[in-house]
């Protein structure tokens, strides 16, 4: 090569712009990073998408013959932290207990009130959103099949009757078509699951100063409706329907009432001072006399009665039930033992139980302090406990097939729930995320510093061996 063409590469050379490798590398790097980070950031926030629009899913099958094996809880606790909805998969299938109260967990917002439901046959737990001081059993029902449960939600006017199925996840309303209503609030569960019973609260007058209560019974599928009662007194008074369905005793005032399924009057009587329908289990189990509970100072015990005329047919036999401020009967079970719920004093209730007091004050939440469920066998001496609820829990309701199948099982109720797991690992990973993209620039100097010094160290290693680098 001559000197002539040296000199004129040279120069050709030294006119071309040099190019920032280092400088380009590292805009290539933070574009790269930036676009990883954004990526992943991108998929945390489909992931807490996915977990909060997991409730609103499609419906997976459910297996109901976990029914088969439904059994009573020998205790239950309040939600725990972090409980899934019943809406939320997985589904929980049929319940064997729902309980409300003022318990930790069991109330939101301004005092609305948790419906905790307990599965058939394990420890899982589900919650439900109600109306303020809702009381299971009363106000909020469980179908006898343990699959639906009937409360009163807030809607954006008024009050309304909701169901949720346990086993689809869905939900619907249902209305009696009573107009003007002001309150409206499921009663009681047909046999069959069919028809539910509704008690709406309306305004007596037009200055809204007094109010009356009127019962109809709504059949889920169709128009049906029919109406019992136009002038109902009784908020918290039980409906029992008779073991096959076509009968229905409910109490209004001090008059117990037995009607047909079309709302026709087949008797009418009046009870005895002290004395109350017994509950949704009143009917005997072959349909001809109703059971009411007879309060004797702070005893109560149960007694039958003719259910066309109302005559006394003397005690059924089981222990009375003492120091409670009421008891409700579920029940029969097949081996003849009556469950009830006994309803135990708060410890500074204002009000005197050994003393004639409405129903509606002797199941109230000032009043109550827990609840049990009990057994009350034929002969037997005292009552036996067959489930406890922590304080607080002050209204229950059982599943008529669990009451019927006389099984109870150990409980051990959880502590936490799915919830609480799926955050505890979701927002620390969010907020490695969030905390990694804000400082993305000085990782990517720092990464690019570090491997700058380990190739310069590479460089002095070899060096130090003798080796040439050019």
């Amino acid at each position: 090569m001559t000197n002539r063409l040296r000199e004129s590469l040279h120069t050709a050379a030294a006119d071309v712009p040099a190019y920032p490798v280092y400088e380009r590398a590292l805009a290539t790097a933070r574009r790269s990073r930036r676009r990883t980070a954004l990526a992943a950031a991108a998929a945390l926030v489909l992931v807490a998408l996915a977990g909060a629009a997991l409730p609103l899913a499609g419906t997976p099958a459910v297996d109901p013959a976990a029914e088969a094996a439904a059994a009573l809880p020998d205790r239950v606790g309040v939600p725990p932290l972090g409980s899934l909805h019943a809406t939320d998969r997985p589904r929980l299938g049929p319940a064997s207990v729902i309980f409300t109260g003022q318990a930790p967990r069991l109330t939101y917002g301004d005092e609305g009130s948790i419906i905790a439901v307990v599965g058939a046959d394990a420890d899982r737990y589900r919650i439900i959103k109600g109306e303020i001081e809702a009381q299971a059993g009363e106000d909020t029902v469980l179908s006898p099949d343990g699959r639906r449960v009937a409360f009163t939600s807030v809607g954006f006017t008024n009050t309304r009757v909701e169901i949720v199925d346990l086993v689809t996840g869905r939900s619907r309303t249902v209305t009696s078509g009573v107009a003007g209503t002001a309150m409206a609030e499921p009663a009681g569960w047909s046999p069959d699951g069919r028809a539910l019973v509704v008690r709406d609260t309306v305004p007596a007058n037009p200055e809204r100063s007094a109010y009356r209560q009127v019962l109809s019974i709504v059949w889920l599928t169709g128009d049906r409706r029919t109406r019992l009662a136009d002038d109902h007194e009784g908020h918290g008074s039980p409906i029992a329907f008779a073991p096959d369905g076509a009968r229905l005793a409910f109490q209004t005032g001090r008059t117990v009432t037995v009607a047909d399924l079309d709302g026709r009057r087949l008797s009418s009587f009046t009870l005895a001072s002290d004395t109350e329908l017994a509950g949704k289990g009143a009917w005997s189990t072959d349909g001809r006399t109703l059971t009411v509970t007879r309060r004797d100072g702070d005893s109560w015990s149960l007694w039958r009665i003719d259910a066309a005329t109302g005559r006394d047919l003397g005690a059924t036999g089981t222990p009375a039930v003492s120091g409670v401020t009421a008891i409700r009967l579920l029940g029969w079970a097949v081996d003849g033992t009556a469950w009830v719920v006994a309803y135990q004093p708060a410890p500074h209730a204002p009000a005197a139980f050994d003393r004639p007091l409405e129903m509606e004050q002797r199941l109230a939440y000032g009043n109550v302090g827990t609840v049990r469920v009990l057994a009350l066998g034929r002969g037997a001496d005292a009552p036996a406990t067959l489930l406890t609820a922590p304080r607080d829990v002050v209204a229950i309701d059982v599943s008529d097939d669990v009451i019927r199948s006389g099984r109870t099982r150990e409980a051990s109720p959880p502590r936490v729930g799915p919830r609480f797991w799926f955050w505890t690992i979701l927002i620390p990973v969010l907020v490695t995320g969030i905390a990694a993209y804000r400082c993305r620039e000085r990782i990517a100097l720092w990464l690019d510093a570090r491997r700058v010094r380990r190739a310069r160290g590479r460089v002095d290693v070899l060096d130090r061996k003798g080796w040439k680098i050019e």
